[in-house]
């Protein structure tokens, strides 16, 4: 420390002569103060690549609208079910509920985590393992892998069966006060341990928090339907449905896909993840007796290729990426030339950072899943555009879509997840049979979206 350099006023002097002598600096200036960086950053032809057609394209219901929540990947994955429902029972739309499932995640979770704390009860509190338990015991965000746990589990139900509540449109105080009390739960197991209470103990006094949690979702959320009654009427107002059902009864009745049969690809081109391996990621989880996550890294082109064969077959493919990079929200365009951010400031901001770089040093990761419906070729053949469905309501861009350029997806799309039928038989072997490396809790894989 003692050999820091510290910044002079001349520094500050000699930078502001320079800066004052440029106009373009302050034409820039005057432009961001007034309308913001984005704003200014935007290069209008973009936009327009934003199409409403597409050579491959699955079409499917109404926008769905997450609100003010952190259920992308839920809204993402149950919106790749529906389709599977509206060709079977030939609807205009159709929507599960979002609430049950977060319902059953943030029990899981709080389960999860109070597992966790046991399991560590030996590491020092000051300890970087700690500090990663501690951060966040509570969120909204999630993986294919956990969505998969909890419809194995819990099963589906129609939007009607368990509707919105406020604290499932906006789910910041209840994400807020389930992490006080999981913090506080941490606090007495640990403090339980020192006092001698052995692991058993200690899971009595976990009963009784996990009740004490469920009193809190059942107060947020409302109490999930254990059996519901359906009726459902096809577009020419037939109906083509009727009973009395359990979610798991619901899910193989309306869905009717075997879960298991999808997989997780990531592209992850760092030095310590060489492609065609297996990963999971060590304390990443839900639902205990499922166990984590796991995914075969590949080249962005195999995911590519996975995807593309899925949607030829007419089924959405769900997908996990880091969407604020060069994305032009109202737009609905994510393209690596939608925001000319150096040529704004005249400083390399945006270059020197490939997809790897940026996995390592923390500038990027996936932060939010949505549902790839369509794909354009150019005459070679090739993938040049994709069309997207995202969760946050049909106000925006065209009709709620959005659009991302393949090379957008060669940087910023880490995960795909498709049917094991479209693997090659190379990649299904790897997936099936290789060991998984174990990444660290904290490794960018890792990210919830």
């Amino acid at each position: 420390m003692n050999d820091m350099v510290s910044i002079t006023w001349d520094d500050i002097a000699q930078v502001n002569e320079v800066f004052s002598a440029d106009r373009a600096n302050s034409v820039a200036r005057n432009a961001v103060c007034a309308q913001g960086v984005r704003a200014v950053a935007k290069v209008p032809e973009i936009a327009a690549l934003n199409t409403g057609t597409f050579d491959i394209e699955v079409k499917q219901g109404e926008r769905t609208n997450q609100k003010r929540s952190g259920r992308c990947w839920m809204f993402a994955a149950l919106n790749t079910f529906r389709i599977h429902t509206m060709r079977k029972f030939n609807l205009a739309n159709y929507e599960f509920s979002q609430a049950y499932p977060l319902y059953w995640d943030k029990l899981e979770k709080a389960n999860w985590f109070l597992e966790n704390i046991i399991d560590t009860l030996d590491e020092p509190l000051n300890g970087r393992l700690m500090a990663f338990l501690l951060a966040e015991p509570m969120s909204d965000g999630g993986q294919w892998d956990m969505f998969a746990a909890l419809v194995k589990k819990y099963g589906v139900v129609p939007k009607e069966a368990m509707p919105e509540t406020s604290c499932s449109s906006n789910t910041n105080d209840l994400d807020g006060y389930l992490t006080r009390y999981l913090r506080s739960c941490a606090h007495k197991l640990r403090e339980a341990s020192t006092q001698g209470a052995k692991k058993l103990e200690l899971r009595e006094q976990k009963k009784q928090m996990m009740g004490d949690v469920q009193t809190i979702l059942n107060i947020c959320l409302g109490q999930p339907p254990a059996v519901f009654d359906v009726r459902l009427r096809d577009k020419d107002d037939k109906l083509v449905l009727s009973g009395t059902y359990t979610p798991q009864e619901f899910f193989e009745e309306a869905v009717g896909i075997d879960i298991d049969d999808y997989v997780s690809l990531i592209s992850a081109p760092t030095a310590d993840k060489p492609f065609g391996h297996t990963y999971t990621v060590s304390r990443l989880g839900n639902v205990v007796e499922e166990g984590g996550v796991r995914y075969l890294n590949l080249p962005p082109t195999d995911l590519k290729a996975a995807a593309i064969a899925q949607l030829k077959d007419g089924c959405a493919v769900w997908f996990g990426c880091d969407v604020d990079q060069a994305f032009v929200r109202n737009d609905g365009m994510m393209d690596l030339d939608a925001l000319d951010i150096d040529g704004l400031f005249g400083v390399d901001v945006m270059a020197g950072f490939d997809k790897a770089a940026r996995l390592d040093y923390g500038e990027s990761l996936m932060t939010h899943a949505m549902v790839l419906e369509g794909v354009n070729f150019d005459a070679n053949g090739n993938s040049t555009l994709w069309k997207v469905e995202n969760s946050w309501g049909k106000d925006r861009a065209k009709d709620g879509f959005d659009s991302l350029t393949d090379a957008w997806f060669d940087e910023y799309v880490y995960q795909v997840v498709v049917d094991r039928k479209y693997l090659t038989p190379e990649q299904r072997e790897a997936f099936d049979t290789l060991d998984p490396i174990v990444l660290e809790p904290w490794d960018p894989m890792g990210a919830l979206a």
